[in-house]
């Protein structure tokens, strides 16, 4: 039996028209957590996941953009180097 529970994804893209910029961002918005303009860690079950990539495969041009995602690890560590990504008191939990 398929496990359908929900996974941690990031989800990073170099998007080279602005106005499809824009849009991939507004999607992505409504998937997951920002943690730069073009990075997105997501919670995505196997069929969110089929249907975002649905979504940016319909918002991308793909001769000309690069949209990646990864699967990240249960309970791996996160290190940030610099300026914290997200607001004091918010965190990112597996």
């Amino acid at each position: 039996m398929a496990n359908k529970s929900p996974r941690s994804y990031l989800v990073a893209y170099d998007i080279t028209d602005e106005k499809r910029l824009a849009r991939v961002h507004k999607l992505m918005t409504g998937w997951g957590a920002p943690l730069q303009y073009s990075v997105f860690r997501c919670e995505l079950s196997p069929s969110d996941k089929k249907q975002l990539i649905s979504q940016l495969y319909h918002q991308m041009d793909n001769k000309a953009d690069d949209i990646r995602i990864y699967a990240l690890t249960m309970g791996a560590p996160i290190l940030w180097l610099g300026q914290q990504p997200l607001p004091e008191g918010v965190m990112l939990l597996e």
